[in-house]
């Protein structure tokens, strides 16, 4: 063999090395990129499956917030109606339905998740609760001490927060 094919077949050799090392590359470029699209798309898939599960958990948020007016109104009813005239027998028929009313709606909200947030005698809680009047009173300051408002929530998130008076110190 003479010189010149000897270095023309190290120089092919090294060609085809250098071509070989390319492809690696190129290959675990790949590899890589795929990786990347499967967990890309795991994420995604996760994303979704979250949406979809908090679709329907939160679906009803809108009607539900409506529907608070609702009893806010009905239990207004039935607070307005004196002590005398609960007694009286022409009108026990129609509080009884409107009692019954509250119930129903009470247990069709717990049906769907949605309860009212607790709130008398509790500290403030500004994630919960929108204190609406400081009132001098011998509570802990900062004490819920009147519900002015029911505040609601859907599963883990506050659909309204209660409209509530906060104890102060006394003058």
């Amino acid at each position: 063999m003479t010189e010149e094919t000897t270095q023309g077949q190290h120089e092919a050799g090294d060609d085809l090395a250098t071509r070989i090392a390319q492809l690696e590359n190129d290959l675990e470029a790949a590899r890589n990129d795929v990786l990347y699209a499967r967990a890309d798309t795991q994420n995604v898939r996760r994303r979704l499956e979250k949406d979809i599960a908090d679709a329907r958990a939160y679906a009803s948020t809108s009607f539900a917030r409506d529907m608070l007016s609702v009893a806010d109104n009905l239990s207004r009813a039935l607070d307005a109606i004196p002590a005398d005239l609960r007694e009286d027998e022409r009108l026990k028929a129609l509080l009884a339905g409107i009692e019954a009313t509250g119930r129903e709606l009470d247990k069709v909200f717990g049906q769907h998740g949605i309860t009212k947030v607790a709130a008398h005698g509790l500290p403030l809680d500004p994630n919960q609760h929108q204190a609406m009047i400081e009132v001098p009173h011998d509570a802990e300051p900062g004490t819920v001490i009147q519900v002015l408002q029911h505040g609601y929530t859907i599963k883990d998130r506050l659909l309204r927060p209660a409209m509530v008076a906060v104890a102060k110190k006394p003058d």
